[in-house]
């Protein structure tokens, strides 16, 4: 993962899910990850701490996509992948809330039905998880796999949409 600048600010948001690490540049959300981590592809102290007024807006949709109030977020992000990443997150992005779609379905809907695992691994590298919701990625078979945050939260943030619906 790269970024146009070497600096970011991030926020720890404590969420049913777990402490999230959230960081942005520029008034865009550029990192989402499970844990209180340090935002990856900066060099060494290139990221504050910080609440920054943007930081305070993610905060406040973030709040109301957990309680169910909010479906889809509004919040700029910036992401950096590779043409077929960008294609993979932009299909997952519309994805409804409390509904799921297979790997293959999402492969199929690229044209590319034979790549199933290549959207998986696309998944894997999501840099924005929930704001782009790889959660509701699942097997073919109806089965949870795969998810950087750990099945567990997979399971409970569909559990979640499922109970907000």
């Amino acid at each position: 993962m790269r970024f146009v600048n070497d600096y970011c600010d991030f926020m720890y948001f404590d969420s049913p899910a777990g402490t999230l690490t959230v960081a942005e540049q520029d008034t865009a959300v550029v990192f989402i990850g499970f844990g209180t981590l340090t935002p990856p592809g900066f060099p060494p102290g290139g990221c504050e701490e910080r609440m920054t007024p943007f930081l305070r807006s993610v905060r406040t949709e973030l709040d109301a996509w957990f309680s169910g109030r909010l479906r889809r977020f509004t919040v700029p992000v910036r992401l950096t992948g590779t043409p077929f990443q960008l294609a993979v997150w932009d299909v997952i992005a519309s994805i409804p809330y409390g509904e799921c779609r297979s790997y293959g379905d999402i492969a199929r809907t690229l044209g590319k039905p034979g790549a199933a695992r290549a959207v998986g691994g696309a998944c894997n590298r999501n840099p924005v998880p929930i704001i782009i919701p790889c959660h509701r990625v699942i097997g073919s078979d109806g089965s949870l796999t795969g998810f950087g945050g750990g099945l567990d939260n997979k399971k409970a943030l569909l559990t979640l949409e499922r109970r907000n619906q």
